[in-house]
Formats: structure tokens, sequence, C-alpha cells
């Protein structure tokens, strides 16, 4: 059985066809991020058979421009965005590779997923659709510029890079969404922040005893998408013990490690600390004190917490020296003084986080601690702000302090026009009023608003599970009411 057989039997009777048959060419393609090229060929290869005219920009982003349907040559240009480049996942013992443009669809229900990869609906549904409409006679619609932007999963230098000149249009649709029903109209900037804590170490006295104290069992979760659960930060965690036990008795810190990522809330840390032995009783004391005013206050949000007080896990932790008691209560209050967690609500959107910080990863190399913070907000004053924060913060525990920049985000405009087409347009084809909401994570709109200053942004998308794994699917159905609304939008910001 030939592959375009197989193709066929999958996605056949699934409408708008147009829409499909794209989609199943793209599951051919290779194109991890950074590796767009035969991607963007297929685009340029279908806009020279529709006859239209095609641009790139000196990062690869490519342009589609289709003319007005006929008596709709006046209406504003619009920009319909997506991104060429998918996340390429496989199961191990998969014979399926999306690297190699090896991707089995299969029909799973309502769903089409991936035989043990990723399906990569994310984003390659938008670019079908896309090109489905371009060649579509019955949408009407004003001139449309078909943006299609490189590397969006990996560093979203397409976007970051982008050249203002390809675009004529100031209203732009970026369907990179995976909620029926769900208008975005905004997404978070972040920022990151390094603090590095340098001191002189030297032997513990004798009599001192090197202990290690872990802090692990927590949730965790996404920086941006699950700040808000108001979850223990382990890092934090391990500040408020080491600093019981400090009051306790004496102490002397040989390393603190803690967090892997800095987008991600931190479950575990650790740190290897001397104490004179005549303090150790008090000192573990004082830990244990921490653990239960600490199991008091995360009650019912982060049940899972261990914190414990041991020996060190390898003898080499203790043996490179340890920072001084002044330094060691420095370092001590400066993780408790950093802020972290949930700065801001939205006041535009109930139940929305504006802006975040979030203490997320600490290492010891040497006499050199580093941590790194990572600060969010759809609002770009107050990302400032917090960074300003970050950096104040530093400047008072006397350690250095870097701004290693970020990306800007996408304040909400509750007064858009693409909002209000859009939010018309859902409400008469679906007898119901679309849910309108802003991610508190990152998305290309903030790039591409800060490329192309006025642009008038909305996005929205069909129903996509599981993204960046294998497993992720889309709902068949879903995806075909996606083209219908997104035409309608057309016509109606046309008309």
């Amino acid at each position: 059985m030939g592959h375009d057989h197989d193709h066929n039997r999958v996605f056949h009777g699934l409408t708008p066809a147009e829409l499909w048959h794209h989609f199943g060419h793209i599951t051919e393609i290779a194109r991890p991020s950074g590796k767009e090229e035969r991607m963007a060929e297929y685009v340029i290869q279908h806009a020279k058979a529709l006859g239209l005219t095609w641009e790139r920009d000196a990062v690869g982003n490519l342009v589609v421009r289709v003319p007005a349907s006929p008596g709709r040559e006046k209406a504003p240009t619009i920009v319909l965005q997506g991104h060429l480049d998918m996340v390429c996942e496989k199961d191990p013992a998969s014979p399926y590779d999306p690297e190699q443009g090896r991707i089995h669809v299969v029909k799973d229900g309502d769903w089409l997923t991936a035989e043990g990869t990723t399906l990569g609906a994310d984003n390659g549904i938008a670019i079908a659709t896309m090109l489905a409409l371009a060649g579509d006679k019955a949408v009407k619609h004003g001139p449309l510029e078909l943006l299609m932007t490189i590397d969006e999963e990996t560093g979203m230098t397409g976007a970051q890079g982008l050249d203002p000149k390809l675009l004529a249009g100031r209203m732009m649709i970026n369907l990179d969404s995976e909620d029926e029903g769900i208008l975005f109209v905004g997404c978070a900037g972040g920022r990151d922040v390094k603090h590095t804590f340098k001191a002189a170490r030297s032997a513990a006295p004798s009599g001192w005893v090197a202990l290690q104290v872990t802090v692990g069992g927590l949730k965790g979760g996404h920086s941006g998408l699950e700040i808000n659960s108001n979850r223990l930060n382990a890092i934090r965690a391990l500040a408020r013990a080491l600093n019981a036990g400090g009051q306790a008795a004496p102490f002397r810190i040989a390393a603190i490690d803690g967090g892997n990522k800095r987008n991600a809330i931190p479950r575990d840390a650790k740190a290897v600390v001397f104490v004179e032995a005549a303090g150790e009783a008090a000192f573990r004391a004082g830990v244990e004190a921490a653990r239960k005013e600490l199991a008091e206050h995360y009650k019912g949000l982060d049940d899972g917490l261990k914190l414990a007080v041991g020996s060190p896990e390898s003898a080499a932790a203790a043996s490179g020296g340890a920072f001084a008691e002044a330094d060691s209560r420095r370092l001590v209050d400066l993780l408790r003084a950093t802020p972290t967690g949930v700065v801001a609500m939205s006041m535009d959107i109930k139940g929305l986080v504006e802006s975040s910080t979030n203490l997320g990863v600490i290492t010891t190399t040497g006499d050199t601690v580093e941590i790194a913070n990572l600060a969010r907000s759809s609002n770009a004053p107050a990302l400032q702000d917090i960074v300003d924060q970050l950096l104040a913060v530093a400047r008072l525990a006397g350690v250095e302090a870097t701004d290693l920049g970020g990306y800007p985000g996408w304040k909400p405009d509750m007064s858009s026009r693409s909002l209000a087409a859009t939010k018309r347009t859902f409400e008469k084809l679906y007898g119901k009023v679309p849910e309108i909401t802003a991610i508190h994570a990152g998305l290309e709109c903030g790039l591409i608003g800060d490329r192309v200053p006025g642009m008038d942004m909305v996005s929205f998308g069909p129903d996509i599970r599981g993204v960046h794994a294998p497993g992720e699917k889309v709902h068949a159905a879903s995806a075909g009411r996606f083209y219908d609304l997104l035409g309608a939008v057309l016509d109606e910001l046309s008309a």
C-alpha cells in the first residue's frame, strides 16, 4: 500500500478537503526548528501554482501575498501568521521519525494523531489552512499576507528578526492557539536576571560537622502557566530552613544547589553546611521547626514536602571548604529577599496573572554561586519594575547581577478591531460568546508587535492536545470549524 493511498485513507471524507490535502503533504516534510527549507519550498511551489507572489527576509521568514477577492480590493490588508517548524519528538522504539519527515498519521475516533511521534499539528494546521485559503474562491477577503516564521519552537528567532518591511498589513490573526472557543489577546514578555555570588572559602574549623539539608517532594510546574497555583519553591524552602537552623547555631555553607530550568518552579534543592558540633542538635531542631511551619503554610497546596537533615551525599562536597559565616548569612538573606511567585494580577482579564517572577535555579561551582531568575509580564513597565527589583536586591546583598534581556510581551487591547470582528463572527456562527483571555507565557505576537508597531492582533485555533510530545493530536471537526471561522472573520473584516 503506497504512502499517498494510506494518507488518503486517513484524511478521506474530512473537510475542508484542501486543508487536509495540504496537511497530509506537510506531515511528509522534515521541518525541525532551524531546518525549514523544504517546508518553505513546498509553500513557494504552491504559491507559484496559484500565481501568487512571495518574499523572504534575511532570517528566512516567508510571506505569500494573496490579492483581494473581486470587490474587496479597498479592504485593509490582513496578516495571517503561523510557523514553519515543529517539535520533532519520538518514542525510542518507534520506526517513525519527524526529523526525517516520517510521520504516520492515524485516526483515533474524532482525533488525528501520529504513531509514536509528534504530529506537527502545531503549527502544520495553520500552514495547511493558509494554503487552502489562498486558493479558496468561496472565501471573501481583502488583500492577505500569509506570514510563516521560522524557528518558533526553539528560539523564536524568526519573529525576533522579522523584517517589518515584509508587511503592509497592520491587523494580524495568529493561528498558533490550541483551544477552540477561546480568543487570545495577550501574552507575557520575559526577562532573565542572573545573580552571581562570589566569596572566599576556607576550611571549616576542627570540631565542625558537615550536614546536608535536602528539600524534595514538591509539585513544581511551569513558571508561567502554573505560577498562580502558589506552590512552594524548593530554593525558597531551603533558604527558610537554613535561616531557622542558623538562628539556633552558627553555620557555614559549602554548597547550595536546586532547580533545573529557569522556567520551571523548582521541586528539589539541597545545601551542604558546616555546623559547630556543640550546636548540631539546635541546628537540626531549627530546621525541623521550619519544616512544620512550611507544612502548615503550604497545606493543601504542596503536601508532598520532604525536608531532612543528614550526612552529605559525597565527601567531596564537604572537602572544598566553605563560605564564612557572614557570607553564608548574606547568601541566605538574598534567597529569602528575592521575589518569587505572582507579583500582580491582570486588571483586564479576571484570573490572569499579569506579572510574576521565578527564582528558578541555583548552582555552586567553587567560590561562585549562580542564581537564575525569570520575570514575566504582559505589561512592559511592570516587567522593567521587577527587573529593577531583582537588581536592587543584588545591590543590597553585595552580589553581581546581570540583566540577560528577553522578549517583549503583548498587552491585551480590549478595544482591538480584530478582536471585535472575531468575537462578532464567532457569536453569529455558533450562537455563543467565546472566552477571551491571555496567556502568562510567550507567544510570537509579542515579538511581532514589537517589530511592527501598531499591529492589531488576535490569536485563535482548533483543538490540539499534547503538543511537543508523542501522542499530540488534533480534533478533525474542530480544524474544519476553525477554517470556517477564519473565512467568516476575513469576510467580516473586508465587508
